[in-house]
């Protein structure tokens, strides 16, 4: 799967204009300049982006989400921001830090609806791995609606370490995992946080768990023992947003 060089559907597209993301083109489809896509076309002309219109069989060919929705915008490569950068946003802002840590996702849409929803809660920042994780792919742009465009995501080497850094800087670390010790609206999540989510199937690695701070587990009545990562991090994501007063 290739890291990022297109944006691909109508929403991603005009959040990547207004994110001020460097394209080089749009294409699309001829004969399908309404809507939405009349807009991207004003848009693109307002930011002097060159256009293209090109046969829906080019841009079949070109996707890989395979719902391009009649437009795919040529970018630059996605340029991932550090830890200090999320660091830095939550100062900027005057609020404690509020950051989401994946460990190992594989899936771009977990990933996409994860980045999707961190945007939506305010959110800092999202770390991920470098290795044995995905990055930020056209599938996982369209998947966060073009949250992307928005939210800090920061690529490390070790998510052990990284998580051993938030610590030395007064960020509790609280990991979700059905081994943890309290339902997750019983815990105080207000406060300099990150959330630590596993990777689908396996969960949280052991040496990422060790260094939690916390374990909080989302109960479950029904007979599968788990959710999907991305709805776990959404539910959790939630919870934190409500205590530390959801802002209209």
């Amino acid at each position: 799967m290739r890291e990022e060089g297109y944006v691909e559907g109508r929403n991603p597209v005009m959040e990547a204009i207004k994110g001020g993301r460097e394209i080089d083109k749009i294409l699309i489809a001829k004969g399908s300049e309404q809507g939405s896509i009349k807009k991207i076309i004003g848009m693109a002309k307002d930011k002097k982006i060159v256009i293209q219109y090109v046969d829906k069989a080019k841009l079949d060919a070109m996707s890989e989400t395979k719902a391009h929705q009649g437009v795919i915008a040529l970018v630059t490569p996605y340029s991932y921001k550090t830890v200090d950068d999320i660091l830095k946003t939550a100062e900027d802002k005057k609020e404690d830090p509020f950051i989401i840590i994946l460990d190992e996702i594989e899936d771009p849409h977990n990933l996409g609806a994860i980045i999707r929803t961190a945007e939506c809660v305010g959110a800092h920042g999202v770390i991920i791995p470098k290795r044995r994780a995905v990055g930020i792919t056209p599938i996982v742009i369209k998947a966060s609606a073009g949250a992307v465009e928005h939210m800090n995501i920061a690529k490390v080497s070790n998510i052990s370490s990284t998580v051993e850094e938030l610590k030395e800087k007064g960020i509790w670390i609280y990991g979700a995992d059905m081994a943890g010790e309290q339902n997750y609206f019983d815990k105080d999540l207000k406060g300099p946080i990150a959330i630590v989510i596993g990777s689908e199937g396996r969960g949280i690695s052991r040496l990422v768990k060790e260094k939690c701070d916390f374990l909080v587990k989302i109960p479950m009545a029904g007979k599968l023992g788990s959710l999907n990562a991305s709805v776990a991090a959404s539910i959790i994501m939630y919870e934190v947003f409500r205590q530390r007063g959801s802002r209209e």
